[in-house]
């Protein structure tokens, strides 16, 4: 349950403001059918994180525990900075010809490769060894931020402060750092 929640949390900080948030809000606002938007993240995400814990999960077992926990430490700390600088918005203009679900699993997917959130769900999956626990919490806290943006982005945009939000999730990687140098084995 640990690796559920921490992976939430962690995710669901980390992706406020992200570019993929912003896609979201983008596709549901292009698309007025916010539904297939959401399910389509759902299933894109599903499938990153997915593929990003089992990674996470074998990069764990060939890494010698010294390695991995100064690696994480490192990684965390990267996230930590990584999350302050805002993501900026590409703006180039693509029609969309699948339709609002397929577009969105298919832009959603490629956005989120390389992706913070991405990498920090291989760093985690690293770190608990529980891909389904990992994956869940990471898609749970995906779902959470971009399903705000979906359903409400018009509304909240102007009632967050996400220097703040960013501030936040920076601060818990650098926890989840130390957490790394002190906790872990090696």
């Amino acid at each position: 349950m640990e690796a559920v929640v921490n992976s939430f949390f962690l995710v669901a900080l980390s992706e406020m403001g992200d570019k993929t948030q912003i896609l979201a809000f983008i596709l549901a606002s292009r698309f007025k059918k916010p539904w297939p938007v959401f399910w389509g993240i759902l299933v894109a995400t599903v499938a990153n994180h997915l593929l990003a814990s089992w990674a996470g999960d074998r990069i764990s077992l060939l890494i010698p525990p010294l390695y991995l926990k100064i690696g994480l430490a490192v990684t965390f700390f990267a996230f930590a900075i990584w999350v302050l600088i805002p993501d900026k918005q590409d703006d180039n203009e693509k029609p969309y010809r699948y339709g609002p679900f397929l577009t969105t699993v298919v832009v959603f997917f490629l956005a989120e490769m390389g992706d913070k959130t991405q990498l920090a769900t291989v760093a985690l999956a690293a770190r608990y060894q529980d891909i389904v626990a990992v994956t869940m919490g990471s898609t749970l806290g995906m779902m959470l931020s971009n399903g705000l943006a979906v359903f409400f982005g018009d509304k909240i945009a102007a009632k967050i402060n996400m220097t703040w939000m960013h501030r936040i999730a920076a601060l818990l990687f650098v926890a989840f750092g130390i957490w790394a140098l002190v906790a872990l084995p090696g």
